[in-house]
């Protein structure tokens, strides 16, 4: 019986990436033409752990820093996205043993400026960290968000 990876695993490995692909297809509609990269799981990580305490981060800002690096046009939302997410399994199992220094992923928002519900601990355990670094969390229908958070940006991302 196969042994079921880790996120700390998941997290390490890379499967090839990163990639830079070209824009082709249906793709072309969406995108236009151009570049785009597929990153890496640790790609995403380390730059989710330069946001400094006090600041977020969006999802779209670790997008254009990926594309800012690799030389592309854009960087690939969905596993941007999905790289994230693992990031902060990861970062939740490390604590859960005991890390002290893990990646903080609370700090990384959705577009708009909204906390991303499928991170560990979901919207109570995000607001809570957020709120102990003094940000101001309100909600807004289902969405919860960060109050005036294009003026906490982080976006010296390298």
């Amino acid at each position: 019986m196969k042994v079921k990876k880790s996120w700390r695993e998941k997290l390490a490995d890379d499967k090839g990436l990163p990639r830079v692909c070209q824009v082709t297809g249906k793709m072309t509609m969406r995108w236009g033409s151009g570049t785009f990269v597929i990153p890496a799981p640790l790609e995403v990580d380390a730059l989710m752990k330069q946001v400094p305490r006090g600041r977020v981060v969006t999802i779209n800002e670790l997008r254009h820093a990926l594309a800012r690096k690799h030389k592309t046009d854009f960087a690939c939302p969905i596993t941007t996205g999905i790289f994230s997410w693992i990031a902060a399994q990861a970062a939740a199992e490390g604590e859960a043993e005991g890390a002290k220094r893990i990646t903080p992923y609370w700090r990384t928002l959705k577009t708009g400026g909204e906390l991303n519900p499928k991170y560990p601990g979901g919207v109570g355990n995000i607001a809570r960290h957020l709120r102990a670094e003094g940000h101001k969390i309100v909600s807004k229908g289902k969405r919860t968000l960060v109050v005036d958070h294009e003026n906490k940006l982080f976006t010296r991302l390298r």
